[in-house]
């Protein structure tokens, strides 16, 4: 048996590493608000997650809508489902999210490969920087600076028609498509 105490001020506690799981990953969030599941608009391809609120109130974003999840309540991703989360509330949000099988690491962005078409890129992020790969033609592609700006600090979000578009946190344009380099 493995046993672990929560840190209760810590933003993130992995407590699948704590308790050495085997299958499945948990990870607890503790989020002020204005802040967002990490991530960005993503899919596991081979992972569901489900996330359990504890106290105060999520709101995901999906291609299907919004979903909102109060205290005691739940949702569930499947594996390919697009989605993304922040707390939008006026209250901490406290939330447990499991990912079953626990390794995933087969992470899609909503972006469309330009040598072939497909949508849902692989990503490919390592000590060096992130990768786009397309799992179609294999083809990588790697992401610019914002356009605009010249800032990193871009990451997929829905629109008000719940398409997923690129936002750069800096200043605050919208692409539809990520730009890559050539």
């Amino acid at each position: 048996m493995d046993r672990s105490d929560v840190d209760d001020a810590a933003a993130l506690v992995r407590l699948g590493d704590a308790l050495v799981t085997e299958h499945v990953a948990i990870n607890r969030y503790r989020l002020p608000p204005g802040d967002g599941f990490p991530g960005g608009l993503h899919a596991h391809a081979d992972q569901e997650e489900v996330f359990v609120v504890i106290e105060g109130e999520a709101t995901f974003e999906t291609l299907d809508g919004e979903v909102t999840v109060a205290a005691g309540g739940a949702v569930r991703f499947a594996p390919g489902e697009y989605q993304t989360g922040e707390n939008r509330g006026d209250e901490e949000l406290v939330a447990l999210a499991l990912g079953a099988p626990r390794e995933s690491d087969d992470v899609r962005v909503p972006a469309t490969c330009p040598d072939c078409g497909a949508v849902g890129l692989r990503l490919d992020a390592d000590g060096s920087g992130t990768v786009f790969r397309c799992p179609d033609c294999g083809v990588e592609h790697v992401p610019e600076p914002c356009p605009d700006c010249g800032a990193d600090a871009l990451a997929f979000v829905t629109d008000d028609e719940h398409r997923p578009v690129v936002a750069c946190d800096d200043c605050g344009a919208t692409f539809a498509e990520a730009p890559l380099r050539e």
